[in-house]
């Protein structure tokens, strides 16, 4: 099983898109990209809008390879409803539009179902549900909370296997802190995990310190209770300049079990590039001069 992360917040955008090929299907889960609308009371840096543009052109590459796109929530950074024709030809699943789903969701969901239209191949939705495609099996958690509690929403987590091999997918848990996200984890035991990490960066404002110690604990019993190999921590985790020593006895729990924790960029053998938490820093660098002047490219997301 080949998986190339493509657009991750360690790649210097808001992104969780990530392309698998198995012996027998290509698959993309989310399709999207978005940057932070404000980080330090200033907006997008001109080399965050070029990472930007630079990652969408990538994820278009790999829809064009894709057979199936998967869609976990409507948040901008996982899909883009502003050119459904990468749908065009592909079997797409898709989180519930209208269960499951708070109001914002909701309103997005329709609006891109609206400009879907008759694009896919085959368009189902996902939610707690599992499919096959020759010896590949692709399943679906229920919906679990976006974050700590429902107020964003839901998200469903994506497993795929194929020949002996497992790879799962959180989506957007930030953490994981809740029972019924780890669960998915403890009981798929993929290889390669590619997990939401804390939201660490809103510690004390918008993500509690018991949430931090929960999903630290969470993350150790995934560790310990399965037979993972690579735990990749991303998204909302790489929002944080010390994201290392916020969850120190993951790594150390790691070390002990001989798994590795990396980010995207590490995955890829490339340096880690947070630029949305260093753009107060890239101002000062390079100055607003340099900022772009860039009209209907891509999305912000709240």
């Amino acid at each position: 099983m080949e998986v190339k992360p493509l657009a991750f917040d360690s790649l210097g955008t808001r992104s969780m898109a990530t392309y698998v090929e198995t012996d027998d299907a290509k698959i993309l889960i989310d399709p999207g990209v978005s940057l932070a609308p404000s980080r330090c009371g200033l907006p997008p840096h001109a080399l965050e809008w070029e990472r930007m543009d630079e990652s969408w052109k990538l994820i278009k590459d790999y829809t064009r390879e894709a057979e199936i796109l998967v869609v976990t929530h409507y948040h901008y950074d996982h899909h883009n409803p502003n050119e459904p024709e990468i749908y065009r030809d592909k079997v797409t699943l898709i989180k519930h539009p209208t269960d499951k789903i708070n109001y914002s969701q909701r309103e997005r969901a329709a609006y891109f179902l609206n400009v879907l239209g008759k694009c896919p191949k085959r368009l189902e939705y996902a939610d707690g549900r599992k499919f096959e495609f020759g010896k590949t099996k692709i399943k679906f958690s229920p919906p679990v909370c976006h974050g700590t509690n429902p107020r964003l929403g839901y998200v469903v987590g994506v497993s795929i296997s194929c020949s002996g091999e497992k790879i799962v997918h959180t989506s957007d848990v930030e953490g994981p802190s809740l029972d019924d996200q780890v669960r998915f984890l403890l009981d798929e035991k993929p290889e390669l995990a590619i997990v939401d990490g804390p939201m660490s960066y809103m510690l004390g404002f918008r993500y509690s310190f018991k949430s931090l110690q929960i999903s630290i604990q969470n993350l150790v019993k995934t560790i310990s209770e399965t037979s993972i190999q690579t735990l990749m921590l991303e998204h909302h985790f790489m929002r944080d300049l010390r994201y290392e020593s916020r969850i120190k006895p993951v790594y150390e729990a790691a070390k002990n079990r001989g798994v590795k924790v990396l980010t995207a960029a590490e995955f890829h053998g490339r340096r880690i590039e947070m630029l949305a938490a260093r753009r107060k820093e890239l101002y000062e660098r390079c100055g607003e001069g340099d900022f772009l002047t860039v009209t209907g490219k891509g999305l912000i997301e709240e």
